[in-house]
């Protein structure tokens, strides 16, 4: 692409974002309460048919191939429609809506929410991020001086932050173990959680997917064995929530938060924290207002003024992706990732840095393109073909982060893949 081309593509990219969009007719619109209008119709296309329509209901930049969920995902049009309809509401009458005239349609969301995760809406919480889930129990747990922390090296800096923060000044010990990056069975991950626990062991922090390439972590199985011993599970749930089903009561772990504007498409700014019926008595609000006594997990999001829009964006984020059906979801990841590893796995050009038993990676990969310099590997990717991904440099892995979130097709992955071999050659 020329100079010229380049200029022209990066102009195009951030013009006329405020323009329609001509979407199927699948996108049905939301109304105030968040629900569909309509239903996704049985199509009678190919199944790709079926997704390029899906991919129809995301309005991105022009030109823009967007492989970067991971880092932060987009609404579909009907979540946006109904967000800003809820605002639109909420500033026709505000301190009707801000102060008691949405509480119904509150609860509904959290309940969808619940369901989503099969928990009861009594262990959801409906907070900011996944940031503050974790700044939440770390802030909460009352250590002592000499007891220990597991957190391994894969975890996100708003995983372990907290902790330095809130534990270390205490003068409790945060355990730091290396995972493998390429793992080819689960229990050689749980294997590095069962060496590093000993008995001054009060908390495992852990990942469920790593957001360096993708690797997903056995939650089930380290809670399980952590439980046993009495020790608590905290996991952090920004990249495995809305990619497949996630059932919270059978992971077994203690808290679980998550950012929903990732794979669950909600709007930004809105989060998930589960706390587990039985290891509510730990924690204390972050924030605390009138209602500060409520004993019940609503004391956790007590924040008096919020933004009550993005919350029901999340309810109606979470009716698009029953619409869909979480189970297609999955199975379309495992899909995408196959069809992915399959065009570069063989090719000596590149080197794939994700674990490839599907227990151990989904929706997330990440490739290196042997002798070359991710930053420019990112860099040429975007400027000669408009493709956005996240250039990974820590634990060697030298490689771009590929997010195969539904809106992606196989033609989609067929042109990244031509650009990474135009790269390599």
């Amino acid at each position: 692409m020329s100079k010229n081309s380049r200029r022209k593509f990066t102009k195009s990219l951030f013009a006329s974002m405020a323009l329609p969009a001509t979407l199927p007719a699948v996108a049905a619109e939301l109304d105030y309460s968040g629900r569909r209008a309509d239903s996704l119709p049985v199509f009678a296309g190919t199944e790709e048919d079926y997704w390029e329509q899906v991919k129809g209901h995301f309005r991105f930049a022009p030109d823009l191939k967007y492989f970067n969920n991971a880092s932060l995902g987009s609404c579909p049009e009907a979540v946006r429609k109904g967000t800003n309809e809820f605002r639109d509401m909420l500033d026709s009458f505000p301190s009707k809506y801000m102060w008691g005239g949405w509480r119904d349609e509150i609860e509904a969301t959290r309940q969808s929410v619940a369901d989503l995760f099969s928990v009861s809406n009594e262990e959801i919480a409906l907070i900011h991020n996944t940031t503050e889930g974790m700044n939440l129990v770390a802030q909460s747990m009352d250590f002592e001086p000499g007891d220990e922390i597991i957190l391994a090296d894969h975890e996100h800096t708003s995983g372990y932050i907290p902790f330095e923060v809130w534990q270390e000044d205490k003068k409790v010990k945060l355990v730091r173990p290396k995972l493998p990056l390429l793992p080819g069975t689960k229990e050689e991950i749980v294997k590095v959680y069962r060496e590093a626990i000993t008995p001054k062991t009060k908390m495992i922090v852990m990942c469920h997917i790593v957001n360096t390439n993708g690797m997903i972590l056995p939650v089930k199985e380290v809670s399980e064995m952590a439980h046993e011993k009495g020790i608590l599970v905290a996991v952090d749930g920004a990249q495995s929530a809305g990619m497949f089903p996630v059932n919270l009561d059978e992971l077994g772990c203690d808290y679980y938060a998550a950012s929903a504007h990732k794979w669950l498409f909600a709007p930004k700014g809105i989060g998930v924290f589960y706390a587990r019926d039985s290891s509510q008595k730990h924690l204390k609000p972050l924030i605390v207002c009138r209602g500060y006594d409520d004993k019940s997990i609503r004391r956790l999001e007590n924040y008096n003024t919020r933004n009550l829009p993005e919350l029901l964006g999340l309810g109606a984020a979470v009716k698009y992706v029953n619409e869909l059906g979480i189970e297609t979801i999955g199975k379309r990841s495992y899909e995408l990732k196959s069809y992915f590893r399959s065009q570069l796995e063989n090719d000596d050009q590149f080197k794939l840095k994700t674990p490839a038993p599907d227990e151990l990676s989904s929706a997330i990969q990440v490739v290196e393109v042997v002798g070359k310099k991710v930053l420019k590997v990112k860099e040429q990717l975007f400027e000669e073909a408009g493709i956005d991904c996240r250039p990974m440099s820590k634990f060697g892995l030298n490689g771009v982060r590929i997010s195969l979130a539904v809106y992606i097709t196989k033609k989609d992955i067929d042109e990244l893949v031509s650009q990474l071999k135009a790269i390599a050659a």
